[in-house]
This record gives structure tokens, sequence and C-alpha cells, in this order.
């Protein structure tokens, strides 16, 4: 299977780039294609879908679904939090839950959810006391990461604090997990025995706990400049130096994946930018999301809560040539040069029609090069995008 998708991204790839020299010159880049599939996946008995956290794709394509039924309204009816469909959206299994779990602790809000090389799937929560739980395919308990009623910093080695996303790197037999809303840092643990092995911060720094904090509207913050409203110590996006590296801590680190060359991507969704570690946790690079987009509080008032790098997914050649990045506030998907990090293109818009998004969250990704993407808030869906190929367009 992975000797004939090679074959055919390669066929795709050089296609592209002899329409590129031929008929576009030097205006042009090659970039994948998605189309929106308005009948995917098909929900079965009448239930509706509450808060669509995440999505994973197994090793047959089957597309594994995290949503959050305590949200759904009492006269609606709805299905168990984790979701099996195949390619085509048929219902497979579900399970899951708070009334399930016996020996584990089912997350307050389920946030994350992953399927790793080995067929075993990870969920993590964004609650205060959430923790990481590892699953067979059938739901079955294998092993919890974390507990609640703990201290909550980032120094701790055996606990999170709201834990947003996780990805087992298959060289390394190692669980990467963001972590998260609470904690700033990535941390990494052995995906067999849960053991502590590594964390890091932004820039692989030393991720801290005490850092200056958010003012209320209206107040000035010039420790950070990070202030709204009638804050004269707050920059403007638009003033922002573009040499300017941002800060030196995470804000929200809402996604991690690993690509195949044993490189971290890390969206720091309040951070505006995704950044790039060996994985070891030596800083690579970054590129920014969005970076104009800001709050209500601030100049632009059509920018939703100012967030932007929410997830990352990667095409599906062997290479992964392309990085996807989903940028919440906007309500788009960019598509970079994974290794340049240049951008060639971006789709989406805001909205609820097919190809619009209402409050992006997470992404992922098939073996064909399909892309899924989970909304929350009341965008409550997952959508997914099919790969057409590659073709090329202007240079953005």
């Amino acid at each position: 299977m992975h000797k004939k998708r090679a074959i055919w991204w390669a066929i795709a790839l050089a296609a592209a780039s002899s329409m590129m020299a031929q008929d576009y010159g030097k205006s042009t880049r090659p970039a994948p294609k998605f189309e929106a599939d308005p009948s995917w996946p098909k929900i079965p008995n009448g239930w509706v879908l509450g808060q669509v956290a995440s999505a994973a794709a197994d090793e047959q394509d089957n597309i594994w679904v995290l949503h959050r039924p305590r949200v759904v309204r009492p006269d609606q009816k709805t299905g168990p939090p984790v979701m099996e469909f195949d390619s085509k959206g048929n219902y497979i299994q579900g399970w899951g839950g708070p009334d399930t779990a016996s020996a584990y602790d089912w997350p307050q809000s389920e946030h994350g959810i992953y399927v790793d090389y080995k067929g075993y799937v990870w969920i993590g929560g964004s609650g205060n006391e959430d923790q990481i739980l590892k699953f067979t395919k059938a739901g079955k308990f294998v092993m919890q990461i974390g507990h609640g009623g703990h201290k909550k910093t980032n120094r701790d080695t055996e606990n999170f604090w709201k834990p947003a996303d996780v990805f087992v790197y298959p060289k390394t037999n190692e669980l990467f997990v963001a972590d998260g809303y609470g904690n700033r840092r990535i941390i990494v643990f052995d995906a067999d025995t849960g053991v502590y092995k590594r964390m890091w911060g932004a820039f692989g720094n030393v991720p801290v706990d005490s850092l200056a904090p958010i003012p209320q509207e209206g107040q000035a913050n010039p420790a950070s400049g990070e202030g709204r409203g009638a804050d004269l110590m707050r920059i403007p996006a638009k003033e922002i130096d573009p040499k300017d590296p941002g800060p030196q801590q995470f804000d929200i680190v809402h996604g991690v994946k690993v690509s195949n060359d044993g490189l971290v991507y890390v969206s720091d969704r309040g951070g505006k930018r995704v950044q790039v570690f060996t994985v070891e946790g030596k800083f690579v690079a970054q590129v920014f999301i969005d970076r104009w987009c800001e709050s209500p509080r601030g100049s632009n008032l059509f920018c939703g809560s100012g967030d932007t790098a929410a997830s990352t997914a990667f095409s599906a050649d062997p290479g992964q040539r392309f990085l996807y990045v989903a940028s919440r506030s906007p309500a788009r998907i960019w598509v970079f040069d994974r290794k340049t990090l240049q951008p060639l293109d971006s789709f989406g818009r805001p909205g609820v029609a097919p190809g619009e998004f209402y409050v992006l969250h997470h992404m992922t990704a098939d073996s064909k090069g399909n892309l899924y993407a989970s909304e929350v808030e009341d965008g409550r869906r997952i959508q997914k995008f099919v790969f057409k190929g590659i073709v090329s367009g202007p240079v953005k």
C-alpha cells in the first residue's frame, strides 16, 4: 500500500511541476486542492453530535471522532463520545463516557484523540483534572497517565493540566502530549509504560508557571504588552515588527504532530504560530499564522477570540511535502511547504455551509490525502475534504 501511494504521489507531483513550468512560469506554485464532501459522515440512530473536539485516522483509513455528548440538549439524542466511521462515512462502532469508566477517570471535557501505529486509541481531556487514557480499538482500557487532585505546575512529570492533544511517534515509541490549556509545554512519555522522558516549552525553553496575568478589559499591562481596550502599552498586530519572535513561552499548546523525518510541529493557538523542534526538543523554526488576527477587544472586531494555529496535519506522500494548519478564528486551513514553511494556499471562510468553518478545532489526514476538520462551540460537526490532486495556482 505504501509503495503504491508513493508512486501515485510522485506522478502527481511531477505532473504539477511540469504544468507549472510549461504554462504558468514563475508566478505559480503546485499545491494540493480539496473539495468538501457534505455527505460525510452518516450519523446513525437520529443522533446529533456535540462539539466535535478531535478526529484521528487509523491504518485502515477509518476515522475516529471524539465529541462531547454532555453539551447536547436534553431533548436531543446523541451517541457515545468515541465514534468510528469508515472512509465512506458509515458508522462502525462507538464507546466511552463517564458511565463506562471504572478503573480509570473519563475526561471532564473530551479534547484530543489519536490512533497509534500499534492500533491503540489515545484520548485526552481539557478539564481542570483531566489526564491521558489509552484503549484498544474495542474500547478496553489499557493505561492512564496522570490523575486529578494534584498541584498544577509545569514541573510535574506525572500529571497534566488540561492536556489538549497527543501523538505517538513510531520510531521512538514515544507519546508526545500538548499540555496545554493550563501548562505551557510539550511533555514526552514512553508509549508502553507511561514513564516520563522529557519536556520543553517555546523555543526549547524551560516552561514556567508564573507569567504576567492577563489583564481585564480596559486595564493596562505594561509587563506583557498584551492588554486590550484602553491599554496604552498594547502594540496593534499591524505594528508588530516582522522580525519580532513572539513570546518566549507558549500560550495555548493546542496541537502536536511528529513528521516521518522526526520533526515535532507544535500548534501554539494563542501565540498564533507553529513551532518546529527535533524529537529531543531542540528548536528548529517557527511560522506565524494569521498574526494580524486580534480578539474583539482589539482593533479588529471580526476575528473571534483572536486565536489562530489550532492544529496541523501532513500530506500523505512519504516525504510529507505539505503542512496543513488549521487557523481557528480566521476560519481557514493554510497549506505550507513543510520544509521551507512558505505559504502556498489556503481555503475556507467563516460560516456553516459545506467548506466553511464555525470554530475550527482539530484536524487529521488519511493515507489518501483527505483532510478531516472538527468544529466546536456551535459548529458541532466534522467535515471531510477530499483530496483532488496537486495543481498550480498563484503565489500567495
